[in-house]
């Protein structure tokens, strides 16, 4: 059909939506790019697309030496010879169970293999990198032969871009991608996240398939629009879209039995027949809907992870790495070494699941319990401070049970000196598990009344009390490993950004979500709470509270 059909099997693809008009693209302005790309501009033309990306990848900045076309024509012989690519093996960076064919053609399929072997002869230093093969076949089909298409993957890796993340080319990328991918997951799809810790007893490992959903379970139609608004947006296109089809898994599924042993499978076998639920243009639409964080606040989250995983000594893919990882994550909570008079071993193992991915590689370590320690708010502080994060589990008289995660050291409160200080990060977060379970989303504080969230904050400036001195604010977030401290994502003002915990001699407060705060007094016998009633929900417990037992929990490596 045009000089790019080489490698293609018409009679898989679509031809049906295919524009015979042969439009061009003459913009170079990134917002431009940005709006034709999220609306197809190019995706009903086959040689038109070809030549944008052709025009995308040539434009992204390489090092010196990058292997280019000619290149290939030199080492491909001297690498395959004469022998039939099919019958070689393919490195171990890649996933040989898993290679897309999506609409190639018998020689297009056997130029897949040929171009991973050059790729790993000409990149020694990738140590793992299971979506080359996808992105391979796909360019494939927009490539007039292998040279070309060679030199086009040997761009997207040569990347060296600081600020445009593409594939991942280590374990350790990867899997800190993983855990990023899970930490989106637990704030921005969280039905979805409940029914995984609810039918999965490896939550990590279902979220740590979100690549292979992308690049190798999505039919060819809907990885090339992905494609499309990934090269011009980068990374985090990708999260975008893993996470709405989380979502539309979830609502298609929801309520219904598991089609095979392993949730893990379903998710599969949805992606891979998503055509008869929802269209590449809804995909996207939902991706692109989803108020995610900044791309600087996931750099900040991947690279949070990523040391988190480095002071584990998980770098590579290693057996004993792996399954150390796996028992970290997931057996974390063991039955035999934890004891709490609160909370039982799976409720632990729930607010585990609620807590950054980088904080579930450690062990529950008990810093304080009223049983032990007695009533004291100075004991509270001198057996808490010092670690960070902490978790605050409350059983009051009454049978309720409820906590927080609290992400910042207690001793941040002394920035303060004797006046009720303010600090903390947007991964701070409220919950209660007795009568029934609900984990509430972040709200600021402003003492002592409750918070206003959002756009609330502009109408209604903070009492004097509440008010920030700049001085007790951070200057430089990305010093800190919880990423979060002033995060534009929340839209708060610059004197509230880290309202989340409060301490001082005589009470504790912490903000939880959906207009919930929980307020302890220095006996840390009582409590109240405030409950925003125009939230559709229930308060985090009674609204004024004995306390039963107070448990105050770390993370130990």
């Amino acid at each position: 059909m045009d000089e790019y059909s080489r490698f293609v099997d018409w009679d898989k693809m679509d031809v049906s939506a295919q524009s015979q008009d042969m439009k061009e693209l003459t913009c170079s302005d990134f917002h431009e790019l940005k709006q034709l790309a999220r609306q197809g501009y190019w995706a009903k033309n086959h040689s038109l697309r070809a030549k944008v990306y052709h025009k995308l990848i040539s434009n992204i900045p390489c090092r010196t030496v990058t292997p280019d076309a000619n290149v290939y024509r030199d080492i491909v012989v001297k690498i395959i010879g004469k022998r039939n690519s099919s019958s070689l093996p393919l490195p171990e960076f890649v996933d040989n169970s898993l290679v897309p064919t999506y609409c190639l053609n018998a020689e297009g399929v056997g130029a897949v293999r040929k171009i991973i072997l050059c790729i790993a002869n000409q990149f020694p230093d990738i140590s793992f990198c299971p979506a080359l093969p996808s992105v391979i076949a796909l360019l494939l089909h927009y490539s007039k032969d292998e040279a070309e298409c060679f030199e086009q993957v040997c761009r997207i890796l040569a990347c060296n871009d600081p600020s445009k993340r593409l594939i991942d080319q280590t374990f350790l990328a990867f899997e800190s991608s993983c855990m990023t991918f899970g930490d989106l997951v637990n704030k921005y799809c969280q039905a979805a996240h409940k029914l995984m810790v609810a039918v999965s007893e490896d939550v990590l490992e279902v979220y740590s398939d979100w690549q292979r959903w992308l690049f190798g379970e999505l039919p060819m139609a809907y990885v090339a629009r992905v494609f499309d608004v990934f090269l011009v947006e980068g990374y985090k296109v990708l999260y975008r879209v893993a996470l709405a089809l989380l979502k539309f898994f979830h609502k298609v599924r929801a309520g219904q039995p598991l089609e095979s042993d392993s949730i893990q499978q379903d998710i599969r076998a949805f992606v891979r027949d998503i055509a008869k639920s929802v269209s590449p243009e809804r995909l996207l639409e939902k991706a692109f809907a989803i108020r995610l964080f900044s791309r600087k606040e996931i750099q900040l989250l991947q690279m949070a992870n990523e040391k988190a995983l480095q002071q584990k000594g998980i770098t590579v893919k290693q057996k004993s790495c792996l399954f150390m990882f796996q028992q970290n994550v997931h057996l974390a909570v063991h039955a035999e070494n934890f004891k709490s008079e609160i909370v039982s071993v799976k409720e632990m193992r729930d607010i585990w699941s609620w807590i950054p991915e980088r904080f579930a590689l450690c062990q529950p370590l008990l810093l304080f319990t009223t049983l032990e320690h007695g009533c004291s708010l100075s004991r509270f502080y001198s057996h808490s401070e010092g670690h960070e994060p902490t978790l605050l589990l409350i059983k009051t008289t009454a049978k309720e049970v409820c906590g927080a995660y609290l992400s910042t050291d207690w001793s941040e409160r002394r920035r303060g000196g004797n006046k009720l200080s303010f600090f903390g990060t947007g991964e701070c977060f409220v919950f209660r598990l007795q009568p029934e379970v609900e984990r509430y989303e972040w709200v600021i504080i402003k003492h002592p009344e409750l918070a206003t969230t959002g756009s609330e904050t502009e109408n209604h400036a903070p009492p004097a009390s509440s008010t920030l001195s700049s001085s007790s604010v951070p200057s430089d977030p990305s010093d800190r490993l919880s990423p979060f401290l002033a995060a534009r994502h929340f839209n708060l003002p610059s004197k509230t950004a880290s309202m989340f915990m409060a301490g001082s001699s005589e009470c504790i407060i912490v903000g939880g979500g959906d207009g919930q705060a929980l307020y302890l007094d220095a006996d840390l016998n009582h409590g109240r709470t405030s409950h925003c009633n125009t939230f559709n929900n229930q308060p985090l417990c009674s609204e004024s509270f004995q306390i039963s037992i107070l448990e105050v929990w770390g993370f130990r490596d």
